[in-house]
């Protein structure tokens, strides 16, 4: 808020900065209403639990410290960490005004809550699954060592998310460019800042392109694998974020939508996903029994050809576009 950083400001400027307090005073009455009532009658726990929007928040907070550790080092601060904790309050903010990246994170968090609930209920290992174990065992060593490591980034990401964090080089590489671009604009009005800014960016993306991420191993584990929907595409199979991934390549659908659609709100789009990616009859009741086993599927939307759920699919996404 602009009122905690007054002193010595002359009279013109305060009518300024109290002007500007009381545009975002406004804004927050004004968006106050209707988050409230979006969130009372939206009753769908695995998108707005309160353990999913503390793990976007707690990510978001992690990302930040991350490039203020970052700023520190290329500075030169003597402890960098521990200038970072006390650093950059309004970069969190900042890095939350990109839907892009925010819509990242919160599907991230409900993919972890979709996974710790499947281990619970039916067992499903969110780490190492047999459709990974047969990766690994692949007469490919290429792809047997691209296993191995898709192993251990998914043993990190469950670690990293327990924790409510994310390391920088786990981001797709255009969000892992908002970031960086986030960090300038943070620093803009400060010329020793800019300085250690573009330092600080040239080590980040050096970083962020000698790392393969969990994103990038599991779309090469499903583009490499050639295995047939049926075996990508069973929960009991695949696992969580393999399942998903193949979702998403398999209808064309962002990796974000692929893990909206397994909401309680999105059964529709999950039941057309599925047809649209080739899964027969047999998999769609498979995969609505896991995820939603209160749910009577009618018999007309597990026989939907791929050809026409592909259709009703596109349409409805070119409707949420327009």
């Amino acid at each position: 808020m602009a009122l905690t950083a007054t002193t010595g400001v002359d009279t013109g400027s305060i009518d300024t900065l109290l002007k500007d307090d009381l545009f975002h005073a406004d804004q927050a009455m004004l968006h106050m209403g209707p988050i409230l009532r979006h969130l009372l009658r939206n009753d769908d726990s695995s998108i707005f639990s309160d353990e999913v929007i503390a793990r976007v928040r707690g990510m978001l907070a992690d990302i930040s410290r991350q490039l203020v550790q970052a700023l520190g080092e290329a500075a030169g601060h003597a402890d960098a960490a521990a200038w970072a904790r006390k650093a950059g309050p309004g970069l969190v903010d900042m890095l939350a005004g990109d839907q892009a990246l925010l819509n990242h994170l919160h599907m991230l968090a409900v993919e972890w809550q979709m996974a710790d609930r499947l281990q619970g209920r039916l067992g499903i290992d969110p780490v190492l699954t047999p459709l990974l174990q047969d990766i690994i065992a692949a007469h490919d060593h290429d792809l047997a060592a691209r296993g191995m490591n898709l192993l251990a980034a998914q043993a990190r990401f469950g670690q990293a998310i327990r924790r409510m964090q994310i390391p920088l080089v786990e981001l797709p590489a255009d969000l892992h460019q908002v970031t960086l671009t986030t960090m300038q604009a943070y620093v803009a009005q400060d010329p020793s800042g800019v300085a250690a800014a573009d330092l600080a960016e040239t080590v980040l993306r050096k970083a962020r392109a000698q790392t393969a991420s969990r994103i990038d191993l599991l779309a090469y584990a499903i583009s490499a694998t050639a295995a047939q929907p049926s075996a990508t595409l069973s929960l009991q199979n695949a696992g969580v974020a393999l399942f998903l991934t193949a979702l998403s390549l398999g209808t064309g659908l962002s990796r974000e939508t692929a893990i909206m659609c397994s909401t309680e709100s999105q059964m529709p789009r999950l039941a057309l996903s599925l047809a649209a990616a080739g899964v027969g009859r047999e998999g769609i009741v498979e995969t609505f029994a896991a995820l939603h086993p209160d749910i009577a599927l009618p018999e007309s939307l597990t026989q939907l050809h791929p050809d026409r759920a592909a259709a009703l699919l596109a349409s409805a996404q070119a409707e949420l576009r327009a």
